[in-house]
């Protein structure tokens, strides 16, 4: 009876141990969801600020702005626009 007694008293003492174990994973699992979740949301805000920084930086008037400041472009007229027409085979 003594040996029944402590092979039942490993058994729940295992039982314990591993029930434990797994909460304890199970709560280490969980924060490492929370913390995934609260990176995609940062990311999700940082996606969203660049994505409108990008309509901005966009902008036909900016891009108009550069192409004259910096590019030293100007509109096309039809004193400096060649045609060019398809002439006959040889």
């Amino acid at each position: 009876m003594l040996r029944l007694n402590i092979l039942l008293l490993a058994g729940v003492m295992g039982s314990a141990m591993y029930l434990v174990r797994l909460q304890y994973d199970s709560r280490h699992l969980y924060a490492e969801i929370e913390k995934a979740q609260s990176e995609a949301r940062r990311l999700d805000y940082e996606r969203e600020r660049l994505m409108a920084d990008k309509r901005g930086q966009a902008t036909p008037l900016r891009v108009e702005k550069i192409a004259k400041d910096q590019l030293q472009m100007r509109p096309a007229t039809p004193g400096i626009t060649l045609y060019v027409t398809q002439g006959a085979a040889p």
